[in-house]
């Protein structure tokens, strides 16, 4: 590893380790020349020794660099430092497919054509350069926030013209994305490249990986034998013309698949053509099983690089012990292979049946039926909340219902855990604040509207008179609801009607914040202390700072207590 801040070549300055591979490690590193980040590329310490590496190493940075294409990572050079050799490439800020699969699952079918559209570009551009990825799978494709794919590490790439770096009986690229002829041991072609972005459209268009296994090697023998899990049949609303495309691509015999990725590019052009949406599914020509899978111009091919990698070996005076513990290994993952191809499915074959479709079963239930079946059910359940399947029924399996696979497969239930959503409830005359904080613990927006309402109805403060949803709806989270409660006043009440006495309207006036202003009148037929107008009508609202205005009778000075011939104002 190498240390940060230190320096390659005295020019680029490592910044941290963004990645380790089998032959190199690579690390961000600031170009201190040109003011720009970039990736750099080194051959592990251990390998650096090894001439044969070393070559091999500088002829797939010559290559790399030959390449010109937007959807490729730029290789901007190629050195050696103090025994040190690497290449420096252009540093994608951006994340990885994979990891855009993980978060969001299938993508877009618009999503998925424009994904595969710039690969496949990418692809026939390194095609046309007589190189092979051999690598292809999301983790070596960076997606961008503008949504352009750039395809890296064509450093582990086979030059199709070289002469020690195809090695025939080495299988490489992980094993989710391997073709069927590069499991079985044999090279790797433009064909091979085509299957493996079949793979990866297969996993854009699902969210999932066709095969899978507990080993790399049973994943490598599913490659080899089991047809592609047909994609229309788990999503009848899938066009079939994006799932011929995979079919040819992920065709075993590669006599079955597109001539070249620009086919491949031509046919997803029109893949979302609604004409092409109920097109007849693909036959294949040439059998799937069986079939000599080294056709005559692959036998050329190979006979010729083993031709080429003799005359270059016979130049060598010494295999490196490195390289005679690699080629030990090699060959023994081909036997291996070989075993579990031809004889180990013979101890271990079990009969194919289809998933039942357990949905909306009780979980007892849904394990019966699935162990009759044949299958086994994982002890632990995956939870998802649903609003259409109650709590503690199935919403679904994984595997999917409907999907062939072997008796005895593992199948994990996906339990409703019930609905996130809450009914709504006749909210009036309930308390608003209780209500309030109940509906915001499930995630619903409360909005407050309030209603003026006459003190003499009767209302109480913060109490719901009305809603606008009605009950028995549900509501979830980024749901609203508005509720709405009194705005209580006061009225002026009819003062002589209700024998309001000095002290009485004083005492109004006080709890309203009103001004009294008070009026006297001799009338000897009528009684001392009678009030005989107001300027406030009897019902009007009151409204705090106005000035109540008073005319009241009085006969004698002492009268009720009330001063004769004089006003009063409080």
């Amino acid at each position: 590893m190498i240390a940060k801040g230190q320096k390659i070549n005295d020019r680029y300055e490592i910044i941290r380790s963004i990645g380790e591979g089998g032959m190199a490690n690579v690390y961000l590193a600031y170009d201190v020349i040109l003011d720009r980040k970039v990736a750099v590329k080194v051959l592990r310490g251990d390998l650096a020794e090894d001439e044969k590496f070393v070559r091999r190493f500088q002829r797939e940075a010559i290559a790399a660099s030959s390449l010109n294409h937007p959807n490729i990572v730029e290789v901007y050079d190629v050195g050696e430092d103090d025994g040190k050799y690497y290449i420096v490439m252009e540093y994608v800020d951006g994340k990885t497919l994979k990891s855009l699969i993980k978060k969001r699952g299938a993508l877009t079918l618009p999503e998925v054509v424009d994904i595969m559209l710039q690969l496949t570009s990418a692809i026939a551009h390194a095609h046309e350069s007589y190189i092979i990825h051999r690598d292809i799978k999301p983790q070596n494709v960076i997606i961008l926030e503008d949504g352009r794919v750039k395809v890296m590490d064509f450093g582990i790439a086979a030059q199709l013209n070289s002469n020690d770096l195809t090695q025939t009986n080495s299988v490489m690229g992980t094993v989710y994305y391997l073709p069927p002829e590069q499991a079985n041991g044999s090279a790797a072609t433009i064909k091979s490249d085509i299957y493996s972005l079949g793979i990866l459209m297969y996993e854009l268009v699902t969210g999932r990986v066709p095969f899978k296994g507990d080993s790399p090697v049973e994943v490598a023998i599913k490659q080899m034998k089991e047809k592609i899990p047909s994609i229309v049949e788990q999503d009848p609303d899938m066009p079939q013309s994006i799932e011929n495309i995979i079919l040819r691509a992920c065709a075993k015999n590669p006599k079955n698949r597109y001539d070249s990725v620009v086919e491949m590019n031509e046919d997803l052009k029109t893949a979302l053509d609604k004409s092409r949406f109920n097109e007849p599914k693909v036959v294949y020509k040439y059998p799937e099983s069986n079939f000599d899978e080294d056709d005559e111009n692959i036998v050329k091919e190979k006979r010729s690089d083993r031709n080429k990698e003799k005359e270059n070996d016979k130049k060598d005076k010494k295999l490196n012990k490195s390289v005679k513990i690699l080629i030990i290994i090699a060959s023994l993952l081909v036997i291996g292979l070989v075993f579990a191809f031809f004889i180990y499915p013979r101890f271990i074959s079990k009969p194919s049946v289809e998933v039942p479709d357990v949905e909306g079963m009780t979980q007892t239930k849904a394990e019966s039926v699935l162990e009759e079946a044949g299958f086994e059910v994982a002890a632990k359940t995956d939870k998802e909340t649903s609003d259409e399947i109650e709590e503690g029924r199935v919403i679904e399996t994984d595997p999917a219902a409907g999907r062939t696979i072997k008796k005895g497969t593992t199948i994990t239930l996906v339990v409703s855990s019930g609905s996130e959503k809450i009914t709504i409830e006749d909210y009036t005359g309930k308390n608003y604040y209780e209500i309030k904080a109940k509906l915001e613990a499930a995630g619903v927006e409360v909005q407050t509207e309030t209603k003026d309402v006459p003190e003499s109805d009767n209302a109480e403060e913060n109490v719901v008179l009305s809603q606008d949803v009605e009950p028995g709806e549900k509501l979830g989270k980024g749901d609203t609801i508005v509720l709405t409660i009194p705005n209580i006043y006061t009225v002026y009440p009819d003062f002589a009607a209700e024998g309001y006495s000095l002290v009485d309207l004083k005492s109004f006036c006080t709890d309203n914040d009103l001004t009294l202003e008070v009026n006297y009148q001799e009338d000897i037929s009528k009684k001392d202390g009678t009030i005989i107008y107001q300027n406030m009508a009897a019902g009007t609202k009151v409204s705090a700072g106005a000035t109540l205005r008073i005319t009241m009778i009085q006969n004698s000075s002492d009268a009720s207590g009330i001063d004769g011939g004089s006003n009063e104002s409080d």
